[in-house]
């Protein structure tokens, strides 16, 4: 008898586990060949850029190119200052060619750093911060196969690009950065779910009121086993500064999301969850662990009908892989554009936030669907 990695051969057609391994072959390949980012330092782009404070929490190593993909047994703090370059489309990162000369215009550029001896000096720094922004924070967690430098550069982007009114926080767990490295950030995933923790707790130790939650993929299941940690051990008074939960193409099994989420005596409201049918990430993930579907594709309301989350569908947005349609496709920043904040849409009940999105809207029990939909293929209002 052959292996059968697919554990479908025998009802599929024949050549059909062929098929899907090469096709699983031709998206690794097409990852590996991806250029990474790097932090690249100009000060001088601090006068041509958007600059964008970009506060650190961090359980990765350090080497001689600076945080690697190793695990640290503590916590590290930092803030960098991004340079967001006003030449460029709306969703893309534009990283400095190797060996070339970087253009403030058209490069996102590190122009300062600021590391920390420890979480005193942090929480001091992101205190003068959170005062003269309403003592609002948004901590992003990112997702599989991510370096430092892309993570950081990712939430720098998304704050302009969505113009995100608070302070913004990232986590940097020590993902491998490596297509091939599924199995060692899902260990690295959960290895880091105290570092978030203490993450969270020292940004509301430092003053903030409303803490916005925002994770991608793989960083979604970390998210949520450090709130379901949270709320086991009691921490109800930095639980109560969440004001809103963004799960962008979580890459988390439903049974377990639903196990994590009602360990959770009360979801942060709102709770909003990105999904996409189209997502080819989240599919191999699925084959990957043998199971139909992950959260992030989920279509069936049933199975989180008892929850109070709200689906939003992007998959008539899908471009590319469909793994972070939110914050790369120009059409969907414009839609969501002022809704994803925390002023209006993650302060406002469902009903309103419905409202203000073009789509199919589904309700099953506490839960909530949404098809969005580009406005121009809308007929009639509704």
């Amino acid at each position: 008898m052959h292996s059968d990695p697919c554990g479908q051969c025998a009802v599929d057609q024949p050549g059909g586990c062929v098929v899907r391994i090469v096709a699983v072959l031709l998206i690794v390949f097409a990852a590996a060949c991806t250029p990474r980012g790097s932090i690249t330092f100009d000060p001088a782009a601090a006068f041509v850029g958007d600059v964008r404070p970009v506060f650190i929490g961090t359980t990765r190593g350090t080497g001689t190119g600076g945080y690697d993909s190793t695990r640290a047994r503590t916590v590290s703090f930092a803030r960098y200052e991004i340079s967001v370059p006003p030449d460029r489309a709306q969703g893309e990162i534009t990283w400095p060619p190797k060996g070339g000369k970087p253009d403030p215009r058209i490069h996102f550029l590190t122009t300062d750093k600021q590391t920390f001896a420890g979480r005193a000096g942090f929480q001091a720094d992101l205190a003068r911060a959170l005062r003269s922004h309403q003592n609002e924070a948004v901590i992003f967690v990112h997702g599989f196969n991510t370096n430092f430098a892309e993570g950081t550069y990712r939430i720098a982007q998304m704050a302009h690009d969505l113009d995100l009114p608070g302070v913004v926080v990232h986590y940097s767990w020590p993902s491998a950065a490596q297509p091939l490295g599924y199995a060692y950030d899902r260990d690295s995933a959960l290895f880091a779910r105290d570092g978030l923790e203490q993450l969270i707790l020292a940004v509301e130790a430092a003053g903030a009121r409303q803490l916005v939650l925002v994770s991608h993929s793989m960083g979604s299941a970390l998210l949520m086993e450090s709130l379901r940690q949270m709320a086991i051990r009691g921490e109800t008074h930095a639980l109560a500064r969440v004001g809103g939960v963004v799960l962008i193409s979580p890459d988390i099994d439903v049974d377990v999301f639903r196990a994590q989420a009602m360990s959770i005596p009360r979801l942060p409201q709102p709770f909003v969850v990105f999904t996409s049918g189209k997502d080819s990430v989240l599919k191999l993930s699925a084959r990957l662990t043998g199971q139909e579907d992950r959260l992030g594709t989920l279509t069936d309301l049933s199975r989180v009908a008892d929850l109070s989350i709200t689906l939003l569908d992007t998959a008539a947005f899908n471009s590319g892989d469909g793994h972070f349609d939110l914050v790369k496709s120009p059409s969907l920043l414009r839609l969501l554009d002022g809704i994803i904040s925390v002023d209006t849409a993650l302060g406002s009940d469902r009903v309103a936030r419905t409202g203000l999105l073009p789509g199919v809207v589904l309700t099953v029990q506490n839960a909530t669907r949404i098809v969005l939909a580009p406005v121009a293929t809308l007929g009639t209002p509704r």
